[in-house]
């Protein structure tokens, strides 16, 4: 299975572009801080991920609020076929 659910705020954002077939998409930076338990400690987590949406959920992240937080859920892939970056694809956010 590959899903990641993250809580993070929109760091960066690019403009809206559109593909051939004319589907919408938008990139983002988001950026993610806590604290998390690992092995009986507490540790600070911080780490900002590049991310990509498509569609209707494009439209939407693109006129969310930079800096909120928002709780976003999808599926990590690489960038591209000879990219070993990865690259999260939001199906959905609240």
């Amino acid at each position: 299975m590959n899903r990641l659910e993250l809580v993070a705020c929109i760091a960066e954002r690019d403009a809206l572009r559109y593909t051939p077939a004319g589907i919408p998409i938008v990139a983002v930076k988001l950026q993610h801080e806590s604290e998390q338990s690992e092995a009986g400690m507490q540790r600070q987590v911080f780490l900002d991920i590049s991310a990509i949406a498509a569609g209707t959920i494009a439209g939407r992240l693109n006129g969310a609020e930079l800096g909120k937080p928002y709780r976003f859920s999808g599926f990590l892939a690489r960038k591209n076929r000879n990219s070993k970056s990865l690259v999260l694809h939001i199906v959905d956010f609240d």
